[in-house]
């Protein structure tokens, strides 16, 4: 790849005694013409391989490459062309990634793409610094990790979806999970395609290039070192009920009141059927989808006793989903504990609250622009405490949809005892899309960072066990009724990841920021010195 020009100091000419020396003009060679071109095919194509790399497709060595051919294509530009080129590359990875997001519609589709391009124009600027160093895939690593983590951020609590970890569901890079967390992944993908870029663009000795192309398959093999968690000799026997919808899109929970509802107790009833029939295990406890009643039984005496009955009838402690109100204005996303005998007691709000969806983010603006932003009529606030709950004979994690892209959340529920991961989802507007595989991947991360199984129940799929080891067990068809019982391992060791918390994002972070800065301080001392002779 053959560097933009940059600009150089003034020469200067030969003086005779007494004279000031004159400016002379040096003229740089323009670059060929090809290289512009050049670069803008390789964002594009590395764009498209980072998507590829992502459910449904999965192709998951394809985000190395995708990143490699992002980092080629900024290798040796000046910042402003290096931000113009990680926003091409971000709209073409984002554009398809995100393409679940058109069932609320394609201008929310558009903006949120817009604005997540932004981040990675903002890195691809300040990596155009880095590559002026020595070992610049590592510190342009540490750059990548620092633009998901604002952009899990901000703005409205950011939007952790689409990060490069989470292409890795299960591969080769999968295991760095249990020492660094999601960052250490994505570092640990950017690192191997930074240095497959380097390969491709030293010049020199055959190995000179043979090095960091050996380095990029290292690292991935690398993974086979972290250390394995084995089974603890505890089981539990956990139903899955996935009930179905009747309605599509943002309509999903159709127009007749309850039928939600019904559908899940009606599902849970063919469970404790399948039971008494032996064609499956008794479980030791049962998890409905998130949502999986379409009306409030705290206040609806109807709602209450349909759910009772059919608890009841499983004879098993059940996690309920449910939208509950909060006074007259708002409302909760809600796991419920219910007992068969008792009833309703120990639940758990949901704390990353999709905006749009379950809020309205600066409210009163918004409403006063966009009629679909009434939508989402009463607010929901927030839970504030983590969703350790006593289930049975066990202590589940719940973590409620949206969250599990949330490092912080899950591993709280992790760390607050939480085993095994229970992750309720209500995906019934993005059926069909690849919303919902895109969503297991997460879970399969999630199960190797924390060395917890973690059981999906979803209103029209995907529901699933994942083991501990991110391999997906069992996992339900789209759009249909099922439920299962799975054995599922309870494990009470904690990885690296879940004690040490964030302490290797921030390192990654700061090794990616603070290369930028020396990469400008000696930039800056070199045109200092030139300036002098």
């Amino acid at each position: 790849m053959v560097q933009d020009s940059t600009s150089l100091p003034p020469a200067t000419g030969p003086t005779s005694a007494g004279e000031t020396a004159a400016p002379v003009s040096v003229a740089v060679p323009p670059s060929p013409r090809w290289v512009l071109p050049a670069r803008v095919a390789a964002a594009v194509a590395g764009g498209l391989a980072l998507f590829t790399a992502f459910p449904p497709l999965g192709w998951w060595p394809c985000a190395p490459l995708g990143i490699g051919l992002i980092a080629a294509s900024l290798y040796g530009t000046r910042p402003r062309r290096a931000a113009w080129l990680g926003y091409l590359a971000a709209a073409v990875f984002l554009f398809p990634t995100l393409a679940w997001v058109r069932s609320i519609g394609d201008d929310v589709w558009f903006m949120l793409v817009g604005i997540e391009s932004v981040f990675y124009a903002a890195m691809a600027a300040l990596a155009a610094f880095v590559f002026r160093l020595p070992a610049w895939p590592v510190w342009f690593g540490g750059l990548w990790v620092a633009m998901e983590w604002a952009r899990s951020l901000v703005p409205v609590g950011g939007f952790p979806w689409a990060r490069a970890a989470f292409s890795q569901g299960q591969s080769l890079f999968t295991p760095y999970a249990a020492l660094g967390g999601v960052p250490l992944v994505s570092f640990a993908v950017a690192l191997s395609g930074g240095l497959a870029a380097m390969a491709v663009l030293t010049k020199g000795r055959v190995l000179r290039r043979a090095l960091p192309l050996a380095l990029a398959l290292v690292v991935p093999v690398l993974g086979y070192a972290v250390p394995r968690y084995g089974d603890e000799g505890r089981y539990v026997n956990v139903g899955i009920v996935q009930g179905n919808v009747p309605g599509r899109g943002m309509y999903a929970l159709g127009d007749e009141p309850a039928v939600v509802l019904k559908n899940h107790a009606n599902e849970t009833k063919r469970l404790a059927q399948a039971v008494r029939e032996g064609k499956l295990p008794k479980p030791d406890l049962v998890i409905l989808p998130e949502n999986s009643t379409d009306i409030d039984p705290y206040r609806d005496a109807t709602a209450r006793e349909i759910i009772q009955d059919s608890v009841r009838d499983v004879g098993v402690p059940t996690l309920v989903g449910a939208v509950v109100a909060i006074g007259d204005e708002n409302r909760a996303t809600r796991s419920l504990v219910w007992d068969p005998v008792t009833g309703p007691g120990a639940y758990y709000d949901k704390q990353n609250l999709v905006p749009f969806g379950e809020y309205t983010p600066f409210k009163d603006l918004v409403l006063a622009l966009s009629t679909r932003a009434q939508l989402v009529g009463r607010q929901s606030v927030p839970g504030d405490r983590p969703g350790d709950l006593k289930l049975g004979p066990v202590t589940i994690g719940a973590v409620n949809c949206y969250e599990v892209a949330y490092d912080g959340t899950v591993r709280d529920t992790v760390r607050a005892g939480g085993t095994p991961l229970v992750v309720q989802t209500n995906n019934a507007s993005y059926a069909l899309s690849n919303l919902p595989p895109q969503q297991l991947a997460m879970s399969q991360l999630r199960a190797v960072e924390h060395n917890r199984a973690v059981v999906t129940a979803a209103t029209t799929g995907i529901s699933a066990y994942v083991t501990p080891e991110g391999k997906v067990s069992w996992q339900s068809r789209e759009l249909v009724a099922a439920m299962n019982v799975v054995k599922v391992p309870v494990r009470t060791r904690e990885t690296l990841a879940t004690k040490v918390g964030a302490l290797p994002e921030w390192a990654l972070m700061l090794m990616g920021v603070a290369a930028v800065g020396v990469a400008a301080w000696r930039g800056r001392r070199r045109e200092d010195l030139m300036r002098n002779e």
